[in-house]
């Protein structure tokens, strides 16, 4: 059952090496950034909310993110989603997204609204 507060986080550290794998999985020849791509953060996000919380069957509706600083590379990078407020009737979850690294360094911060079928009370 789907609680106000709850967390669920997960831990990954892009290799530098990583830039020329999403550069070529983009389609992308030019210049390579020095930094971690912002849908690479994403992606993190979508893991967590699809397999994590609220899990298996969620569907995204809206996602918001606000990038504060580059992410570096080699740096373990953890990604955090927490339940903000729960609309049952509505079958809606909305969620704080955070980035941030091991320091806590905030990286990336927004909101995601999902629907999930059952979202308890």
């Amino acid at each position: 059952m789907l609680e106000r507060g709850q967390t669920a986080s997960v831990t990954r550290t892009y290799r530098s090496g990583d830039r020329a794998v999403f550069a070529a999985l983009a389609g992308h020849d030019g210049a390579l950034p020095s930094h971690v791509p912002g849908p690479l953060i994403g992606a993190l996000f979508s893991y967590l909310l699809g397999v994590e919380l609220p899990g298996f069957g969620t569907n995204y509706l809206k996602q918001e993110m606000r990038f504060l600083r580059p992410a570096p590379y080699d740096e373990p990078l953890t990604a955090r989603v927490t339940v903000t407020k729960l609309r049952p009737e509505k079958h809606l979850v909305d969620l704080e997204t955070v980035c941030e690294t091991a320091d806590g360094t905030r990286l990336c911060e927004g909101r995601a609204l999902v629907y999930v079928e059952d979202v308890g009370a």
